[in-house]
């Protein structure tokens, strides 16, 4: 099992930064992705970035070249989210794939308001 914790999320302003951690615990080797994912209100959860175990990352196309997404070995992984939109507002969930099965924190959640 892989347990996974989010944190950095909060209020800012458009084109304002916050940098999100997810923390994994548990069995955290042979981890191979890790992801972000974000649910904004009355829409799907959907894809923002992935990053393997050997550091290819995968951004959706609107937030390229806003985000980053790193991860320091196996157990932990950090979005970058620079010049920050009112559209970017969503619960942010952190995702790992180990072994073919998928595991999710509980979200953090984003608010971009002036």
């Amino acid at each position: 099992q892989v347990q996974l914790v989010e944190s950095g999320g909060g209020l800012v302003q458009p084109g304002g930064s916050l940098r999100l951690s997810c923390a994994a615990s548990g069995s955290i080797y042979s981890i191979y992705t890790m992801a972000w994912y974000r649910q904004a209100p009355g829409k799907q959860r959907e894809l923002v970035a992935v990053i393997t175990d050997r550091g290819t990352t995968t951004y959706a196309d609107s937030v390229k070249g806003r985000f980053t997404i790193s991860r320091e070995s196996a157990k932990n992984s950090y979005l970058q989210m620079n010049s920050l939109k009112v559209e970017d507002t969503a619960v942010y969930y952190c995702k790992a794939n180990r072994n073919g099965m998928d595991y999710w924190g509980k979200g953090t959640l984003v608010t971009v308001s002036s």
